[in-house]
C-alpha cells in the first residue's frame, strides 16, 4: 500500500511541500532524494508521485509559489504618493516578507541553478516582475530629482541583494528588533540613492 492509513491529499500535499522545503534548504536540492522526503512525511516513496510528478516539479512549485505570493503581497500594498515613500515602503516590505520565509528565500536564490531551462525561464520572468517594480520606483525618483543614481537597473539589483541579505543574519532574539532592522535598512536604501 503506497498511501499511509489516514493520509489524504488535503493534509499530505502540504506536508510533502513543507518537508521538501525544509530538506532542500538544509541539505541542498541535489543532495535530497524523494525517499528522504517520503520518510520525513511518513509515507512510502512511491506515494509522493501522487502529489508531484518528480523532484524537479516539486522544486519548481515551491519557487513558483514563493514568487507569485510575493508579487501578490507587493501588489496589495497601498500606493504611496512619492518615490521616497514608495522606496521606504518597498524596503520595509521586502525585509518583513522575507524574514518570515527564510527557507523559501534560500531556495529561491540558491537553487535556481537546479531548475531545468524551461523552469528557470519561468521563475526568472517572475523575478524580473518583482525587480521591475523597484526599478520603476528608482527611475521615477531619478526623473523627479528625488534620487541620484546613474543606473536604475544596477541600483535595483544592489538594493535587492542588500535587503535580502538580512535573512542570513537576523535573529529574533538579537540586538535589534524586526522594526529596528526594517527602519535602518529603509534608511540605508534611501541614502544609497541620494534621498534627503
Amino acid at each position: 500500500m503506497a498511501r499511509k492509513i489516514g493520509s489524504s491529499a488535503d493534509t499530505t500535499r502540504p506536508r510533502v511541500r513543507s518537508a521538501a522545503l525544509a530538506l532542500f534548504a538544509r541539505h541542498g536540492f541535489a543532495a535530497v532524494s524523494m525517499r528522504q522526503i517520503a520518510a520525513e512525511v511518513g509515507v512510502q516513496a512511491g506515494a509522493l508521485y501522487i502529489y508531484t510528478p518528480d523532484k524537479q516539479a516539486l522544486l519548481f512549485d515551491l519557487m513558483h509559489d514563493h514568487m507569485t505570493n510575493l508579487l501578490a503581497a507587493l501588489a496589495a500594498l497601498p500606493m504611496q504618493p512619492t518615490p521616497v515613500a514608495r522606496l521606504d515602503q518597498f524596503a520595509r516590505f521586502h525585509i518583513g516578507y522575507h524574514l518570515d520565509r527564510p527557507e523559501a528565500v534560500f531556495i529561491a536564490y540558491m537553487e535556481l541553478r537546479a531548475l531545468t531551462p524551461e523552469n528557470f525561464t519561468s521563475i526568472e520572468t517572475l523575478r524580473h516582475q518583482y525587480e521591475d517594480h523597484l526599478q520603476a520606483i528608482l527611475a521615477q525618483g531619478a526623473s523627479t530629482g528625488a534620487f541620484t543614481l546613474s543606473d536604475a537597473k544596477m541600483a535595483t539589483l544592489a538594493l535587492i541583494a542588500m535587503l535580502t541579505g538580512v535573512t542570513n543574519w537576523y535573529r529574533k532574539d538579537g540586538r535589534l528588533s524586526r522594526d529596528d532592522v526594517q527602519s535602518l535598512y529603509a534608511e540605508m536604501a534611501l541614502r544609497s540613492v541620494g534621498a534627503p
